[in-house]
């Protein structure tokens, strides 16, 4: 059933292909790949189960959300410090690390105008002299600025770019050898190809335009990765797979310690929104991410569940249906896999 969908979906043109795993405990229950792309070359390219994915916004919980953990539990940076602490250029005293994780802070959701591929712009500086729309706390604003914050701050406190701090210290030790902010050259090729831009399709460099005037380096968006990756992490994660980079208290904080819809990085189902795109028969606590281009995670600490979907959703254009795609996805998993 899950299957027939997904072939459905690519048939239909929804997505031009996908790579699916879902997981319980150590049981892998599916596994399999779908459809093609057309490359920057303008060859048509099979999606197979080790191509490279342009993560889009998981980047903030696959890369930026550990790195943070990390520093935490060394006590190099804590929750509740002021982002003043550590970036003195930033306008608001009472905005702390906590309220960026749980998009709390007030922050808008992106930067006016928006940013386009072509514009030079010093998006940094615009993040960090960005106007509040609301008060912390006051209600949760999904921001790609607060995790470009976040960003920033991981690198002023390791002295390092975001990029070697979180590839040497969690990418390597947890096993995600084909994990990496800018792909180099000869590996882009491997990468499902996103949007076309100018006649010809963007192929292993970064989607998101902020993300790529940073340098493809950013707490919000850059990262690139596959499936098999993205499992290690999420067994990490549940406990599934032992590791010894973060202490686990401190990656269950990241869904237990919530306000309204947000974890540490994650959006935790709560259990009584109205609409969910992750489906609404999740355990409740069961926390994710979503990428623009087409990503996903999400995991159920309850079940010891997990479903990864990888799709450049965006290829055929960025009026995508991945939300309604996504909830009919992982209610069908919950009903029809797990156990």
């Amino acid at each position: 059933m899950v299957d027939a969908y997904i072939t459905g979906l690519v048939k239909e043109q929804k997505i031009p292909g996908a790579v699916l795993i879902v997981q319980q405990q150590e049981r892998r229950l599916f596994s399999c790949n779908y459809g093609a792309y057309t490359a920057e070359d303008g060859s048509e390219q099979a999606i197979l189960s080790n191509t490279l994915f342009d993560l889009a916004s998981l980047t903030k919980v696959v890369a930026t959300l550990p790195a943070i953990l990390l520093l935490m539990s060394r006590n190099q940076v804590y929750i509740t410090d002021p982002v003043q602490t550590y970036l003195p250029d930033f306008n608001y005293p009472l905005i702390t690390i906590q309220h960026l994780l749980q998009h709390c802070s007030g922050l808008p959701a992106d930067l006016t105008p928006v940013v386009k591929r072509h514009h030079k712009r010093d998006i940094l500086q615009e993040v960090l002299a960005s106007d509040v729309v609301w008060q912390p706390n006051e209600q949760v604003q999904y921001s790609d600025l607060g995790m470009i914050i976040i960003g920033k701050v991981i690198e002023e406190v390791t002295g390092i770019s975001l990029k070697s701090f979180v590839e040497q210290e969690v990418f390597k030790p947890w096993g995600m050898h084909h994990t990496c902010f800018q792909l180099p050259v000869h590996t882009r090729r491997l990468a499902a190809s996103t949007e076309m831009v100018a006649g010809q399709f963007v192929q292993g460099i970064v989607h998101d335009e902020k993300a790529l005037l940073l340098d493809g380096i950013a707490g919000s968006a850059g990262l690139f990765s596959c499936v098999e990756d993205l499992a290690k992490y999420a067994e990490i994660w549940l406990g599934i797979k032992q590791q010894s980079v973060i202490p686990y208290e401190w990656l269950e904080l990241a869904y237990t310690k919530t306000f309204k819809t947000r974890g540490l990085g994650f959006e935790v189902w709560g259990g009584d929104e109205a609409s969910f795109c992750f489906g609404r028969r999740w355990s409740k606590g069961s926390f994710g991410h979503t990428g623009f281009t087409g990503t996903s995670i999400w995991m159920d600490p309850v079940k010891k569940a997990f479903v990864i979907l990888l799709t450049n959703a965006v290829h055929y254009g960025r009026n995508t249906n991945m939300g309604r795609i996504r909830e009919k996805l992982h209610t069908m998993i919950y009903e029809k896999l797990l156990i």
